[in-house]
Formats: structure tokens, sequence, C-alpha cells
């Protein structure tokens, strides 16, 4: 499908995509970022110089970007430039000192998120959080616990929710063309990661040894935002090599790769992988299969998408035997961030597969709209939860493992 102008409208793109039900379909348990109705602004702080300057808040009508800050001089002034801001802090605890700082983004290592948003929410300050939310159960607990109790805003900002096709198989979805949803599975490839387990100086990073399934929303997400079902048991197999790489890493974690099986609390099985070595394509990817309808993600970035529908023709498999010629098509992915679900300074394509202008909106939308926004805190642990699970059993040998549910 080619399209001739960089911007279409809703309406337009409704038409084009057909779509029926556009708001309640793109999230199925919150209203979905909108038209803005205030003239007020949020001042935000961003802190990690890093991930951090992947984002546009300084493009968003409604948004000023206050201050700035990471650990790290050559971080700090790269952000600065990115967001056109001239106010920095050399640490997250002396920006969230700041007065006129309403939230801030928290783009900082992993195993730090956990602390660092506690922190943030304990100086009055809403919280957007890169992923995973946490590193532990017990975190899960008293994470959601401090996000009840200061009532303040919580988001996660995971990719996966707002990737193009994953916006489209929530329409489909709404709208029932899976017929009933069988099973599905997602896969997080990342081979070569090995690059970023030192710095410079031979001293080890977070990344260092980080279990696959801790680092697991880019899957999860796929599935749960999708349908909004929770994940309640798991096997998983992990595999290692005895590489010197993998040694005296902080987790104790002896796996490049893990490989889950899920069961649903719609008693639906759910595959996801998540790979750092060997001969794999990089990838963040799902598959939906359906009594009626499957998608089928691309494998990378730019690649085609397919969807296979259920043929009431007959044909015959490579041995004779007959079966339903079910028909391939596939998926001209309709741009989702040429449509007036951004603001119109928002409306280009971004990091993610362009889910970062709407990560971007959602967060400053649902802040002046005083709503819940589509990753909170209980989609966020329900996310990370299974997989933290996950990686015990895997240290198991792949023993089911209950997940608890946080909700």
């Amino acid at each position: 499908m080619q399209r001739k102008t960089s911007q279409i409208t809703r309406r337009k793109f409704i038409s084009i995509a057909g779509i029926t039900s556009v708001v309640g379909a793109v999230a199925p348990r919150f209203a979905f970022a909108g038209p803005l109705d205030t003239d007020r602004k949020i001042r935000i702080g961003i802190i990690g110089g890093r991930f951090g300057a992947g984002f546009y808040f300084h493009e968003h009508p409604q948004c000023i970007v206050e201050a700035v800050s990471d650990l790290h001089d050559d971080r700090r002034e790269h952000l600065m430039k990115v967001y056109k801001c001239s106010k920095s802090y050399p640490s997250l605890e002396k920006l969230i000192l700041d007065p006129k700082i309403d939230a801030v983004f928290i783009a900082t290592e992993a195993p730090n998120h956990h602390r660092h948003v506690m922190t943030a929410l304990d100086a009055g300050k809403h919280v957007l959080c890169a992923v995973p939310c946490v590193m532990t159960l017990e975190d899960c607990e008293t994470l959601r616990d401090k996000v009840k109790s200061t009532g303040l805003t919580y988001m996660m900002a995971e990719t996966s929710y707002y990737r193009q096709n994953t916006m489209s198989v929530r329409v489909f979805y709404k709208e029932g063309k899976f017929g009933q949803l069988i099973s599905s599975a997602a896969e997080y490839n990342h081979p070569g990661l090995e690059v970023l387990f030192f710095e410079d100086s031979g001293a080890a990073t977070w990344r260092h040894g980080f279990p696959p399934m801790n680092y697991p929303t880019h899957c999860t997400a796929f599935l749960i935002s999708v349908t909004g079902e929770r994940l309640t048991s798991v096997s998983c197999m992990g595999w290692g090599d005895n590489s010197p790489l993998l040694r005296n890493n902080i987790y104790d974690n002896p796996f490049w790769n893990e490989t889950a099986f899920f069961e649903t609390d719609k008693g639906r099985p759910f595959r996801v992988e998540v790979n750092w070595k060997g001969a794999y394509q990089g990838a963040e990817r799902a598959e939906w299969r359906g009594s009626e309808m499957s998608f089928f993600s691309s494998h990378g970035e730019g690649g085609e998408h397919k969807i296979v529908r259920v043929s009431q023709k007959k044909g015959q498999d490579d041995a004779g035997f007959v079966q339903e010629a079910n028909l391939v098509e596939s998926y001209q992915q309709p741009a989702w961030w040429k449509t007036d679900l951004l603001p119109k300074a928002l409306q280009h394509n971004s990091g993610h597969d362009g889910s970062h202008t709407f990560i971007t909106h959602e967060f400053i939308d649902a802040l002046l709209n005083n709503r819940q926004p589509t990753v909170n805190i209980h989609e966020a642990i329900a996310y990370t939860a299974p997989g933290i699970v996950a990686h015990q059993s895997a240290l198991k040998g792949g023993e089911c493992m209950k997940i608890p549910n946080f909700d």
C-alpha cells in the first residue's frame, strides 16, 4: 500500500486499514491518548543519557523539558543538546529536588530502576521508566504499593505495546478477526550483546551476564497488551556454553538464551524466547494464531508481515493428503504515527518501529487528563514478573512454576 502524502487523517487511516472502531480497539483496558484538551504544560526531567535521548518530549506541544541528568558529563551534554535544555544536574538525586519538575523519565540501568523509581515517587514526581520495572518479585510488591500510596502516575516505556503491527493486531483482536485465539509466540533476538558486557576500562556493565528472561517485556507485551490476559505458570529452559564471558557475573546466570512456555489465565499457551547469542536474526516479533485468522510479524525491521485466513478450499500436502488451502497474504502495515492519534509535531517515525513518539505522548496525555496510562503499574508488573519466575524455572531445569498475580 503506497501513500503519497506524509500525513493522513484518522478517518482516512481507518478507511485504509478497514478499521471500524479505533479508540477502544487500540487499548483494550484504558482510553488511548487523543486530542489535547488543556493548555497546561508538563515540566519533565530526563534521567539517563543513552536510551533517554531517544524520545521527543521537547517536540510535544504541552511538555517542557525542564532539566536533564546523567552521571557522565558527556551524556549530560548530549541530553541538553537533544532536548534543547540549558539546565542539567549531575545525578537523579539532585534533579528530583527541582521544584519546577512535575515528572521524570528514568532511563537508567535496568538493575537501578526499582530504586530510582521509588526515590522519584518519594520526591513527589510522576514517573515514566524504561524496562523492566523491577528485578525481583519482592520489588514488584513494594513498587506497586508505593505507586498506590503516593497516588502518583507510573508508566513503563514498553516499546512493543506501540509497535505498528501490535497496534493493528489490537484492532483485529477487538473486532474478533482471529475467531478464537489458540496460541501465541514472541521472540526477542539480540545476538552479539556481549559487546556491551564491559566498558572500555574493562569494568563490567550491568549487562554482563544479565539473565535473558529478566528482560522479557519486549515479548510479553505482544500478548498481554492485545488481550489483557495474565500469565499464570511457566516452564523455562536455558542454554549456555560455559563461555568465560559469562563467568563471575553478579547475577550468577549461566545462560545466553532462554525459552519459556507460559500458560495464561485463559488456558492458552504462549512461547517466549529471549536470545543473546547464536545464529539468530535480530528481531522483536510475535505470532498470534487463531481459529479464523493468524498474524505473523516480520523477522526484522521493515520486513513483511503475513496474515493467514481460513479457507473453504481444499488442497493437498506434499504427501498427497487433503488439507485446507488456507489463504496467505502479505499485510501492508499502515503507519499509525501518521494519524491524528498523535499531535502533529509528533507525527513522524521514531525508534522501535514508531513507538517512541507514542510513548512520549501517552505519558504526557495521561498526566494532563489525570488518567491511567496504557502501561500502568499493573500492566508493567504483568509484563515483568513472568520473566523473573521463568528464569528461576530455567535454573531449576525447567520446573513448572506458578506466577503470582500483583493486580
